[in-house]
């Protein structure tokens, strides 16, 4: 088994990557690599963070994750930083900005979620106490009512029923 470099690795992933987004297949055959190992290196390249798409020619047809390892990548670049970026991946701002609009609002909906989930388990909460207060005032009732019971059958058996008469 022969072992490559990471400069090696990093020099067949980028290939992978904008502006190329060449195929597995492709490079497969260029290189005389196995399909198999350069997929394990691409699953290596996204495990460590690098935006490695699946090998789609049009930008849109990415995964989620890798749109949003360019979101992550692109987060803190200036206007600037961010157009030559994309002109070197091949993409367009445009695609970035509506990638984190979109990471953004994932997030909002989460949160949303959260919030109203939270709301719900206070509302059961109240609910839940509320009938356990009710469960021990019924539970006293039905005490006193058997204490009773059995004071009257007491009573009975000293006295007689009062029936005789």
């Amino acid at each position: 088994m022969a072992r490559y470099s990471e400069e090696f690795k990093y020099s067949i992933m980028t290939k992978m990557m904008p502006p190329q987004n060449q195929s597995v297949s492709e490079i497969a055959r260029e290189t005389g690599l196995s399909e198999g190992t350069l997929y394990q290196w691409r699953k290596q390249a996204r495990a460590k963070g690098l935006a490695v798409p699946s090998g789609e020619q049009e930008v849109e047809r990415w995964s989620t994750q890798d749109k949003f390892s360019i979101v992550v990548e692109t987060a803190l670049l200036s206007e600037v930083e961010l157009a030559e970026y994309c002109r070197s991946k091949g993409l367009y701002v445009e695609q970035v900005t509506a990638w984190r609009d979109a990471c953004m609002q994932a997030n909002g909906g989460v949160a949303q979620q959260a919030t109203r989930l939270q709301k719900d388990l206070r509302h059961k909460d109240k609910q839940l106490r509320k009938m356990e207060q009710e469960l021990r005032r019924k539970e006293a009732a039905l005490a006193e009512t058997a204490a009773l019971l059995v004071l009257r059958k007491k009573a009975n058996a000293i006295w007689g029923d009062g029936e005789d008469a």
